[in-house]
């Protein structure tokens, strides 16, 4: 059950920085609105993985997990570039949370 936790707390945290960057400094408040419950989203599932699993782990998938996703979001919607290094960058970061889940035994598996 702290897996699906931590993906309702990842998907939150993802919606609400996209909402973010979408209500343009909250001067659109449909967007900066969903931004704020996206976050109390993720904060709570966060709060509940916490109560089973390491703080490090945890929030090293769902941060990692979460720029993946966000940077794949302002590329197709935002159309925002990275360059090589850019995309090595985030390339690290899955490799590194792949890491963790398949061959960490400090996760909760």
């Amino acid at each position: 059950m702290p897996w699906i936790f931590l993906a309702i707390a990842i998907t939150g945290e993802v919606v609400a920085t996209t909402a973010l960057k979408a209500s343009d400094g909250f001067t659109k408040w449909n967007y900066g609105s969903l931004s704020i419950i996206g976050y109390a989203v993720a904060f709570y599932f966060l709060s509940i993985v916490l109560k089973t699993m390491s703080v490090g782990i945890a929030y090293a998938i769902w941060a990692g997990a979460g720029v993946a996703m966000v940077t794949l979001i302002g590329i197709f919607l935002f159309d925002q570039k990275l360059d090589l290094y850019g995309y090595l960058g985030i390339g690290l970061i899955v490799s590194g949370v792949g890491v963790l889940n398949l061959l960490s035994k400090t996760s909760a598996h």
